[in-house]
């Protein structure tokens, strides 16, 4: 977009946006007169923010542990929107550039560009769309409805909230798909359409501003955190995702089991074995294991399932006549706390991985698996996925795959990052946790 366009529309400030290795949106803002100078060069930010946590403070990595250094944060305008549920203002999402312009080691943009790349190189193109689950509280803290979970009575209490928040984003260029109100007290979620993996990480971050924005307006606060309220349900940020080659979606019209293409299930397989060090990435917090505990829906078993919500791993067919748009995986134990690109880049990376190793699913679960006893689980290669961050971290930290996709400045960055984290709260109450997370995200 350009300034004439902007103006055009009003705006007056540009808000760019880059999300950190904690998981948390960072902006820098400039007025719309500067645009043509700042597409150009961009804007500084210091060198350090890989480093940054939860708490404002940075883990000592090298070469992020030190004051010295600069970046460049450029706007891709070509992703650029109106936030029409903030009059005046326009988003960005950002490239981290060198002071020469090119992408910096820890840009987690160009991390997610350089799988999508790989994977075009192999003849694959993805499409991918988070779900997004928020808590609104008003400035009392009540929630925005008092259930019941998916009721008319609590959309009653949402409706004009919901309307203006779907008018906003549609108005800002995102395709909504559905919305609802959810499970927990305060708790809504909306689906947009799937699009390429960058574009679908931008849309996550634009899509929570505008529920910012909006909330706001009618007088509520909104939390992204993955526990807002100690021993309830959580948010959850699910991924879907879809691969397909030469128009035909790999998961679908195949051979296969629930016409899964070899492809296909061999890059289903590839996320599953690789989700105990995924979750690192997609619940990448303290607050996250708070959240991700069985029979929850909230996919705690490292197991897979045709429409199966309590299996981590879900395959999604669709109704009959369309599964060949429609089918897709869905990734359940990841939630809002995470990096959206680094999320779909290791998912990513990991899938391929599962075509280049021929990958194959084991049996599938069908039911709830914290029904089956340990010789059931075991026989179907299912087990519990991480109960604490630092158990993810470990498996993290043995992954060649996800080192590779990340490059090791980066990797290390968030591994200091999660380590910080974990000391951070070593002592702290489930109450604490949620209590100093609640805001972050």
């Amino acid at each position: 977009m350009s300034a004439e366009t902007f103006a055009a529309a009003g705006v007056r400030a540009l808000a760019m946006t880059m999300v950190d290795n904690g998981g948390i949106t960072r902006v820098k803002v400039v007025p719309i007169s500067r645009l043509e100078r700042v597409a150009a060069n961009g804007v500084g930010m210091a060198y350090i923010w890989a480093a940054a946590g939860t708490d404002d403070l940075f883990a000592e990595v090298a070469p992020f542990d030190n004051p010295s250094g600069d970046m460049r944060l450029l706007p891709d305008l070509t992703a650029a929107r109106v936030l029409t549920a903030a009059p005046g203002w326009a988003w960005a999402p950002v490239d981290q550039m060198t002071q020469e312009l090119e992408p910096v080691p820890a840009c987690q943009r160009s991390v997610l560009k350089r799988v999508v790349e790989a994977a075009r190189s192999t003849g694959l193109d993805l499409r991918a769309t988070f779900e997004i689950e928020a808590t609104l509280l008003d400035a009392e803290g009540r929630p925005a409805h008092t259930g019941p979970g998916y009721s008319t009575r609590a959309l009653s209490m949402l409706d004009g909230f919901l309307l203006d928040l779907v008018e906003s984003l549609e108005a800002s260029g995102i395709e909504v798909e559905q919305f609802h109100p959810e499970y927990a007290d305060g708790q809504m979620e909306i689906s947009v359409s799937p699009r390429d993996p960058v574009g679908a990480a931008d849309d996550s971050v634009l899509v929570r501003q505008t529920i910012r924005a909006v909330s706001q307006r009618h007088g509520f606060q909104a939390s992204f955190a993955p526990s807002v309220v100690a021993g309830g349900v959580g948010n959850g940020g699910h991924v879907h995702l879809s691969l397909w080659r030469d128009g035909q979606n790999l998961l679908a019209g195949g051979p296969g089991r629930y016409g899964m293409t070899a492809d296909g299930e061999a890059f289903a397989g590839g996320v599953l074995s690789a989700l105990p060090a995924l979750v690192a990435v997609g619940a990448p917090s303290v607050a996250s294991y708070l959240r991700l505990v069985p029979s929850h829906w909230a996919g705690a078993y490292q197991c897979w399932g045709r429409e199966n919500r309590e299996a981590a791993l879900r395959l999604v067919t669709g109704s009959s006549g369309e599964q060949d748009v429609r089918a897709n995986l869905e990734v359940k134990c990841f939630d809002l706390s995470a990096n959206p690109y680094l999320v779909i880049g290791s998912l990513i990376a990991t899938g391929l991985a599962g075509i280049s190793e021929g990958a194959t699913l084991p049996g599938e679960i069908t039911g709830d698996p914290v029904s089956m006893s340990e010789a059931e689980l075991a026989e179907r290669g299912t087990r519990r996925l991480a109960q604490s961050l630092g158990e993810s971290v470990s498996a993290l930290e043995a992954s060649d795959v996800l080192r590779e996709a990340m490059g090791d400045p980066m990797f290390e960055a968030f591994l200091a990052v999660r380590r910080a984290e974990i000391e951070l709260f070593a002592d702290a109450s489930p109450a604490d946790v949620v209590a100093r997370t609640r805001w972050r995200w």
